[in-house]
């Protein structure tokens, strides 16, 4: 397919995928979701791959989440071709083909991982990050939440409280900071990180693909409810994009003026 929100290449068994919007730090559109859901299920049916590297363009950010320039005036999201879960993007589609792809997917994070992008890289197989980047939660600021993967699957790595906290105060965290709470397996200079996250992903193909099939199908079982949760969340949010209360948040960030969401308290 012609590809203009992602570059997408397979070198040697390692299938790179790569969010190519740094003007918008590489927030997520709905033609992105499609590619790169198109990119993963690609990966998925080639079976000379044997782990993916998601990454981003640029230096400033691996992904910002969803563009909030895009979305349109009822809430949700411009989208050509479909449903997209009722928000106008195919974001529970493309979590769900991340988790059961059946080779490991490598969050390579060279920047900001905010929102959306956070829990991309979240359900990811490993994250390795530069030491610049930066992870945090922004939903409840811009009037959304993701209550599926994103918060569920979080608490599974972080523990509740941590989640907890990286959902109610949206503030951002370094890369130590988020290594040491298990969202980050590995730092290094940004400069290495994709030469790191290659080595890694090479490694991974040295061994067994029918024990690292099973073994991620065996990691993916004790949270597969999770994916009942997703579509319950998604389904609310739906309804949530079409409220005051959620366009106070995205106005706010528009317009670059505090948001005031107290009215909604009385």
């Amino acid at each position: 397919m012609g590809l203009t929100d992602i570059l997408y290449e397979k070198v040697e068994g390692v299938a790179k995928v790569t969010i190519n919007r740094p003007k918008s730090l590489n927030a997520f559109r709905a033609e992105t979701i499609k590619e790169l859901i198109w990119a993963f299920r690609d990966a998925w049916d080639d079976n000379r791959i044997g782990a993916v590297i998601l990454t981003g363009a640029g230096e400033k950010a691996f992904c910002v989440g969803g563009d909030q320039k895009e979305k349109g005036d009822e809430g949700g999201y411009d989208y050509n071709g479909g449903l997209g879960g009722g928000i106008g993007l195919e974001v529970e589609n493309l979590h769900q083909t991340i988790r059961n792809i059946p080779k490991p997917v490598i969050a390579a994070v060279n920047g900001y991982a905010i929102g959306g992008g956070h829990v991309l890289h979240v359900i990811c197989d490993l994250t390795i990050a530069a030491d610049t980047a930066k992870f945090g939660q922004s939903g409840p600021k811009v009037g959304s939440y993701d209550a599926g993967f994103g918060s569920a699957y979080l608490a599974r790595v972080v523990g509740e409280k941590k989640a907890r906290e990286i959902w109610y105060l949206c503030e951002q965290y370094t890369a130590e900071e988020s290594k040491e709470m298990g969202l980050v397996n590995k730092i290094v200079p940004a400069s290495e990180l994709q030469e790191e996250a290659d080595k890694w992903a090479r490694k991974i193909l040295e061994k067994s693909p029918t024990a690292i099939k099973m073994l991620k199908y065996s990691f993916n079982a004790d949270s597969a409810n999770i994916q009942g949760i997703s579509q319950l969340s998604m389904g609310s949010l739906a309804m949530f994009y079409n409220t005051e209360e959620s366009e106070e948040g995205k106005n706010a960030f528009l317009e670059k003026r505090p948001v005031d969401f107290n009215k909604f308290r009385k």
